[in-house]
């Protein structure tokens, strides 16, 4: 188990993976509205994940990463 002071990696990297997210989709010019029916996920969901409020299932990224069209790869590295 790891120590409580790990978390702050773990929500910085949450952010990142957001940001990710967020400059992929404005990059293809896809609105949050575009990007959470064609992924068939909520919009609020996409919301809390562009902002690293929510950690998105595998199922959620690779839904994510084939409407933007990019490697899973690229969202997580």
């Amino acid at each position: 188990m790891h120590p409580p002071e790990d978390d702050a990696w773990l929500y910085e990297h949450s952010r990142v993976l957001g940001d990710r997210i967020r400059t992929a989709r404005r990059a293809r010019r896809i609105s949050q509205e575009q990007l959470h029916l064609r992924a068939g996920i909520s919009r609020n969901v996409l919301q809390k994940i562009e902002s690293g409020r929510q950690n998105p299932t595998l199922f959620t990224l690779l839904r994510i990463a084939r409407v933007l069209d990019v490697p899973l790869a690229d969202l997580v590295r």
